[in-house]
């Protein structure tokens, strides 16, 4: 049997490792072959390497606590590059002022009231009726909602302006107001569900340091996650990786699949694993209704804006990771990353580095404009902040477009139709990615591997 796997990002690698390692353990009479476009694989991971800085130019880390990207790192030998970030604790840009994340805040969520009564980042009023938490009864709907319209209902608008919605804002870069609370946190559905306070409920389930060593939030690789791709890439086959191998369109043929490749050749497949990004799985596959249920999943465009500096240009930075933007305060960069204080790794000794985020629903066409412009735009709003001598020694601006895909509202159910139909007109077609189950680097590996699992018929 053969099958192919279109996409060569991390969603497409890992499907490519794990499909390789069934066909090795169990001696199975199987081949699969990995397209990919361009000439690189990786997709939005992406590393940029300069006198000693280690720039990412997507993301910079993984989550700790979802295990299947740190478990391949490990399976692909880079266990001893694994690295956590170093300072803890960030900040808000409220106005002109940088507010210290409420200690105890989970994902915003107050769970520790001596910080949440004292930050200057809200005012009496909105702390009160973030308080009115602990009397309001549970939501009676057991219906998808805006997962804004539910913190707004728990906490009030202050609460979500100015603390979660930055946050989160993050991960999703979208409206609050439109995204799926069942698609992205259906955790807090149920704690809303069992303890009926969201506030008593997280304080309740939060883990207990219990005086031991704290746990890692998050991991990134001492040579930038760039090294992460290669080293999946060098278990590989490389006879089965195809990059420079862009796709026309996909279309049965008596029983199988054949790929019509840009350069006109074909070739046959028994099954497919789809891990490009949805508007092209819709266009590829040229159905009709994926094209109209995959169309309406919306996507916003973002850009990163990477500067290197002497550590004695920045003045004013305080003691954590970086800060996230505040939404109502007026100014373009949406978070900065104090990168050198995160990662070991990512800075020579006696140097900076700075990563600043731009793009927001209402607010994409900043990507558009020129390097110079954006880089103008972000050290203005810096300097706001903190204090900037002079100009970067070096600067990446890295433009994502419509790479960021949102889980609005009713996204399970467009995904149950989507799989309905894939079912009875594609069988034997897998789409997988970040468009589907799961935005963040571990999120998309698991569904490159569940892929697998379901072809094999092991889900």
């Amino acid at each position: 049997m053969k099958t192919a796997i279109i996409g060569g990002g991390i969603t497409g690698l890992a499907a490519a490792y794990y499909l390789q390692k069934e066909i090795m353990t169990n001696s199975l009479d199987m081949e699969y072959h990995l397209f990919e476009k361009d000439s690189r694989l990786g997709g939005k991971i992406k590393t940029d390497y300069y006198n000693g800085f280690v720039i990412e130019q997507g993301p910079d880390s993984f989550l700790a606590r979802k295990e299947s990207a740190s478990t391949l790192a490990k399976e692909v030998g880079l266990e001893e590059e694994l690295i956590s970030n170093n300072a803890s604790g960030a900040y808000i840009l409220k106005g002109s002022s940088l507010h210290q994340i409420p200690e105890g805040s989970v994902m915003g969520i107050p769970t520790k009231l001596g910080p949440f009564l004292t930050t200057g980042l809200f005012s009496i009023r909105g702390k009160l009726r973030a308080a009115a938490d602990f009397i309001l009864p549970r939501s009676k709907s057991n219906t998808d909602q805006g997962l804004g319209v539910f913190f707004r209902r728990r906490l009030g608008s202050e609460v979500v302006d100015h603390l979660i919605e930055p946050l989160l804002s993050g991960i999703y870069a979208g409206n609050m107001d439109r995204l799926s609370l069942q698609a992205t946190f259906p955790r807090f559905f149920e704690v809303e569900r069992q303890y009926r306070s969201l506030i008593l409920g997280m304080r309740e389930e939060r883990p207990s340091s219990g005086g031991g060593r704290k746990k890692a939030g998050f991991y990134s690789l001492t040579k930038g996650l760039q090294s992460f791709v290669e080293g999946i890439e060098n278990h590989l086959d490389e006879d089965a990786v195809h990059k420079n191998s862009g796709l026309q369109s996909i279309r049965k043929k008596e029983g199988q699949y054949e790929l019509i490749f840009s350069d006109g050749s074909t070739s046959l497949f028994d099954r497919v694993i789809m891990t490009t990004p949805h508007d092209v799985t819709a266009s590829l596959l040229g159905s009709d209704v994926l094209k109209e249920e995959l169309a309406s999943i919306p996507a916003t465009s973002v850009a990163t804006v990477a500067m290197a500096f002497d550590e004695n240009q920045l003045s004013g930075e305080f003691d954590g990771t970086g800060f996230v933007v505040s939404k109502k305060s007026g100014y373009t960069i949406t978070a900065c990353t104090w990168t050198h204080r995160k990662w070991a790794h990512a800075a020579p000794p006696g140097k900076a580095l700075l990563r600043c985020y731009v793009g927001k629903p209402g607010g994409e066409d900043i990507v558009e404009k020129w390097d110079e412009e954006i880089v103008d735009i972000v050290l203005k709003d810096l300097n706001h902040v903190m204090k900037v001598e002079g100009n970067p020694e070096y600067v990446n601006v890295t433009r994502w477009r419509h790479a960021m895909p949102q889980y609005e509202v009713g996204h399970f159910e467009k995904m149950e139709r989507i799989e309905d139909h894939m079912k009875t007109e594609f069988p034997g077609i897998y789409t997988a990615g970040a468009a589907f189950e799961g935005v963040g680097l571990p999120d998309c590996i698991s569904q490159g591997e569940q892929a697998v699992r379901r072809m094999m018929g092991q889900q």
